[in-house]
Parts: structure tokens; C-alpha cells; sequence
């Protein structure tokens, strides 16, 4: 779907590769300028996202933070306001599914609390703080979040952990709250929940989960930037506080 060049300014939380950097990707090749976030050791991925949004012609500024810590997200949402004057949308894609120690799912009786409080500081807390810090910049330009929620959300997974589950599903619920929040402002929130997408870091024996599905392939990462796109755009100027899967029909 292309619905025409622009000229606004995302933010994306976990852009440096997967799916966060087709977002970034594909909206800098709609004419959107765009804020990268992810945390330090993944600076040479992001660097790399970053050179190709230029070369396409728009500006891209690398922001470095954790995000599952309040200080750091308050920080890196001044200097995007700071460096880029405005903010159009901010996507809010950072996430963590910590595994076991032979890569195994971590269930709610192997999970300890700390990492538990972890994954929901990165993929539950983090979106709300910085989407509330960019309100007012937000409001302005009558602008949009969108929330990467999860397959794993609504039904157990045989791969993500109960951790990571949960965070999402809280995620879903949180949008809901956002867009009632928010919207007064003037600003739509939406979320986006992937299903079986290929990205480097797929968990081995997903290949037997999609001879299952009613598609019979893995979701492409752009295919999920372009429902974010969507959500982005006066397209969906009336869509907010819902939650579109992108799986393939994998529930149906």
C-alpha cells in the first residue's frame, strides 16, 4: 500500500533490526524522518539502519538508551525533541523474551521475579513513559503510537515465555487505556500483534508451526511495516485503541 510520500518524523524503540528496522525502513521510504532507538551493543545494526534512511534522502538520528530504564527513556525523549523539533509518531517496538539457559521457554513456575520485572519494565512500563513524553509534540501534530504486541498475548505459545506473554497481553490492554487517555489530545493508539515472522532470531521448530497456518509461510517484516504505516497515516484517522493481528490467519 502506498498512499504517498510525506514529511513527518517517526520514533521507533527497537529499530535496529527485525522488524523494527523494516518499520523504520519503510516508512523513511514514505518520506518520513526517523528517531532509532535500541540499547548501546546493538550501535553497528543501528548505524546500518540509520546509513540507508539517508542514503534514501531523510534524516535519521541514533538514539542510544534502555529502555526498561525511566532515567535513560526521559533523556533520549529530550533529545528527540531537541534534535528533531517534532514528532509525528512514535512506534513502540523494543521487546525482550528471555529464554532458558538451553534455550527452552521459561514458564510462570521457572520464571524468577527479577526477570519477570525486566521484561515488563522493557515491554510494558517503557511505551507508556515514552509516548507520555512526547504528548505534547504528539497532540500537536494530531499524531499516532502503535504498540508491537504479540500473537503470544491472547494464547499460550509454544516458544515465548510467560514473561514475555504477559507483557504483551498487558501491552494490548494498555493501548486501550492509551487511546482513551490520549485521545482527547488528539492522538490515536493503536497496536500491532505479529505472528510467525522471519527474522533472524526465530526459535527453532517454528517451521512446524507454519505448515499449520492457513498461509502456509512466515509473515515478512515489511508486512508488518506496512500496518504500521497504516496506523501511522489519515488512512486510519478514525481507527484507535484496537489491536490488528498479523499472523496469517494463524488463529482462525
Amino acid at each position: 500500500m502506498d498512499l504517498g510520500l510525506t514529511d513527518k518524523v517517526v520514533f521507533v524503540a527497537g529499530a535496529s533490526r527485525g522488524i523494527g528496522a523494516a518499520i523504520a525502513l519503510g516508512l523513511a521510504a514514505r518520506g518520513y524522518d526517523v528517531a532509532l532507538n535500541d540499547i548501546d551493543r546493538q550501535k553497528t545494526e543501528l548505524e546500518s539502519v540509520a546509513a540507508q534512511i539517508r542514503a534514501a534522502g531523510q534524516r535519521a538520528l541514533c538514539l542510544y538508551a534502555d529502555v526498561s530504564d525511566k532515567a535513560q527513556v526521559e533523556a533520549m525523549v529530550a533529545q528527540a525533541r531537541t534534535d528533531l523539533g517534532e514528532i509525528d509518531a512514535v512506534v513502540n517496538n523494543a521487546g525482550i523474551s528471555p529464554k532458558g539457559p538451553e534455550g527452552e521457554r521459561l514458564d510462570t513456575i521457572s520464571t524468577d521475579l527479577r526477570t519477570w520485572g525486566h521484561v515488563f519494565h522493557v515491554n510494558f512500563f517503557a511505551p507508556v513513559v515514552l509516548a507520555r513524553g512526547l504528548i505534547d509534540e504528539l497532540s500537536a501534530a494530531k499524531g499516532a503510537v502503535v504498540n508491537v504486541t504479540s500473537i503470544a498475548g491472547s494464547r499460550v505459545h509454544p516458544f515465548a515465555g510467560a514473561a514475555y506473554a504477559t507483557s504483551k497481553a498487558a501491552l494490548a490492554a494498555l493501548t486501550r487505556e492509551m487511546a482513551h487517555d490520549f485521545g482527547p489530545a488528539g492522538v490515536r493508539v493503536n497496536a500491532i500483534a505479529p505472528g510467525e515472522v522471519e527474522t533472524g532470531i526465530l526459535s527453532e521448530g517454528t517451521d512446524k508451526i507454519v505448515e499449520t497456518l492457513p498461509l502456509r509461510r512466515l509473515g515478512q517484516p515489511s508486512e508488518v511495516a506496512e500496518a504500521i504505516y497504516f496506523l501511522c497515516t489519515e488512512a486510519s484517522s478514525y481507527v484507535s485503541g484496537t489491536e490488528i493481528e498479523v499472523n496469517g490467519a494463524q488463529h482462525v
